[in-house]
């Protein structure tokens, strides 16, 4: 798989927490662990991500992790790491799974940062 360049990764601002995003495939994708920490409260987005899956999977039969791909983003080390990301449509069925007020404004938000051509040459874009 090839790796985007550096011109394709960019960083949103939520509500003060940044999320990692990367142009792949024609598409913004975003980083599922950042989006569910802007999203939450929890203090380990990771354990939170992985019991949405469950519940989700005991509930409705689906798999979240079907939405996901992972991709290569920088993290706060300054190295790439492979990362659970989901396509806009994607972030926004992870989106419909988290109990949270903060869901509304973010689901409006990456629409606007998915969708608009100047915003994609922004490096940083804050909501």
């Amino acid at each position: 798989m090839a790796e985007a360049s550096l011109d394709f990764q960019k960083l949103v601002v939520f509500n003060k927490k940044s999320i990692r995003r990367i142009y792949h495939q024609n598409e913004w994708w975003f980083s599922v662990i950042d989006v569910v920490a802007a999203l939450t409260d929890s203090v380990n987005s990771r354990d939170y991500e992985y019991k949405i899956k469950i519940r989700v999977n005991n509930e409705e039969g689906a798999q979240l992790s079907t939405l996901c791909r992972q991709l290569k983003l920088e993290a706060s080390d300054g190295k790439k790491y492979q990362t659970d990301c989901a396509s806009t449509e994607g972030i926004f069925r992870i989106i419909q799974s988290i109990p949270s007020k903060k869901a509304e404004p973010f689901e409006k938000s990456s629409q606007t940062s998915g969708n608009n051509e100047e915003q994609k040459r922004t490096k940083t874009m804050k909501y």
